[in-house]
């Protein structure tokens, strides 16, 4: 008869039916990925194909199937109890077993062993959308009267939801410039150090001037403006750049965020966001999720299991692309400057090209282009354009033009946009996978346009 408290049986050798999976066993799948040969750790493109799946307790499938499920069946009761011991938080960790759609599933925990491959993160999670994970994130983090204190500009959707939304609950905000020098980093903390500072939140680049965050200066101000055991946790949108381009895990910051919609999905055909980092944190943020119900859908979480085996190739070549079409834009006429850090090194800003130097290993593919004019001209250059789409979001295999002063920021203040370098001459533009040349003789048509 089974006790309160059981000990977790051993796991089968080899488990055939789904009950074997959802039992007893200390996770919900095994993990029998090769992760090194010989002396060798395998490279993150490597293990995309695998890493967290074995045929063998689906039929011998290759790819894993989609469960189409909203609740799974517990071998007993004590199992039950063992399970909703981790999701409530009784016990960390999450549930051991497949429990209901809303806290968990194979497909999510599939992709999220694999998400967390790329930063080198201990875990990670799905989400519905990059904004739910972030908003899940400032749940679980923050209650009335903290303070948050963040790099700008942000995402629009997040400024909204930091001063706006959080703040008819009594949460403070404090931000400095995405380019903001260790000096300015240190005045602003300790200004928000009089009060309960929760979180650090970072853009990086930022949304949609293209300026890099020094993440180690904001570590090192963190660190000695607050006592160990007292410090508040770093998080990074860095999907812009990430995974390929950036690690944020190894500059100091402490929680990685993702709109998986972007450069993971790739596709522009479904959205999803991920949150990454320590143990600790995702435990925490976990509790959240499993509470408000933000995690991604199974469908979703398999379309991204399909995007991650392409992932290094597509960024790569978008990446190759967008450094030869921003050399054409570079020296066009009707071009007054090229927002893209590929041109950092070179560059009049001796800070941006040391942050660039320090922690990217590449330039991206998504830029800010300033033209010469205003909005009429920024918006005739982006009705000329036939090959770039005129849409907002990035990262896919498309190329897409957008205009952030008028479409994603519309909402932010016009001050605000102002003292930010949202400018009405400026347009954000995320290459693809195309070919170069012709991306360049569209871009050259549409500039002619205008």
């Amino acid at each position: 008869m089974a006790t309160d408290t059981p000990e977790t049986p051993e796991k089968p050798e080899t488990p055939k039916t789904e009950a074997d999976l959802t039992g007893a066993a200390p996770r919900i799948r095994p993990k029998p990925s090769v992760e090194r040969i010989g002396g060798r750790t395998l490279k993150p493109s490597t293990m995309m194909m695998g890493h967290g799946y074995d045929p063998t307790l689906s039929e011998g499938s290759l790819k894993p199937p989609i469960f189409l499920t909203s609740t799974f069946v517990f071998p007993d009761a004590a199992a039950g109890k063992r399970h909703f011991e981790g999701v409530t938080g009784k016990r960390p960790g999450g549930a051991e077993g497949l429990v209901y759609s809303r806290f968990n599933g194979p497909n999510q925990e599939i992709l999220e062993d694999r998400l967390g491959i790329w930063d080198e993160a201990e875990d990670a999670l799905a989400f519905s959308s990059g904004m739910s994970a972030i908003a899940t994130l400032f749940l679980a983090m923050v209650k009335p009267g903290d303070t948050i204190v963040h790099s700008g500009p942000l995402y629009a959707a997040t400024e909204t939801l930091i001063a706006r939304i959080l703040g008819r609950f009594g949460v403070h905000w404090l931000d400095f410039p995405a380019g903001a020098t260790r000096d300015e980093i240190d005045t602003v903390l300790a200004r928000a150090a009089s009060g309960n500072v929760a979180l650090i939140y970072l853009e990086s680049p930022a949304n949609p001037t293209n300026v890099l965050v020094d993440v180690e200066a904001v570590a090192a101000s963190r660190d000695a403006l607050f006592p160990e055991g007292a410090r508040p946790p770093i998080a990074i949108d860095n999907t812009f750049l990430g995974p390929l381009w950036h690690k944020p895990l190894q500059h100091g910051a402490d929680i990685v965020v993702y709109s998986l919609t972007k450069y993971a999905g790739g596709h522009s055909d479904l959205v999803a966001g991920g949150v990454l980092g320590s143990k600790a944190h995702i435990n925490t943020i976990r509790l959240m999720r499993n509470t408000i119900g933000t995690i991604c859908d199974p469908h979703t979480a398999w379309m991204l299991l399909r995007s991650f085996e392409t992932l290094e190739l597509r960024m790569s070549r978008a990446g190759e692309n967008a450094a030869k079409v921003c050399a054409f834009l570079r020296d066009h006429a009707m071009v007054d400057r090229v927002g893209y850090l590929g041109f950092l090194r070179d560059g009049p800003d001796p800070l941006q090209a040391d942050i660039y130097a320090r922690h990217c290993e590449g330039a991206g593919s998504t830029f800010s282009l300033y033209l010469k004019g205003g909005e009429p001209e920024a918006f005739a250059f982006l009705d000329a354009l036939r090959i770039a789409k005129l849409a907002v979001s990035l990262g896919g295999t498309e190329t897409l033009a957008s205009h952030p002063a008028a479409m994603t920021h519309l909402s932010v203040a016009d001050e605000r946009k102002a003292a930010l370098g949202i400018t009405d001459n400026l347009v954000r533009i995320s290459v693809g996978v195309e070919d170069a040349d012709d991306l360049i003789a569209d871009f050259d048509a549409a500039l002619a346009a205008v």
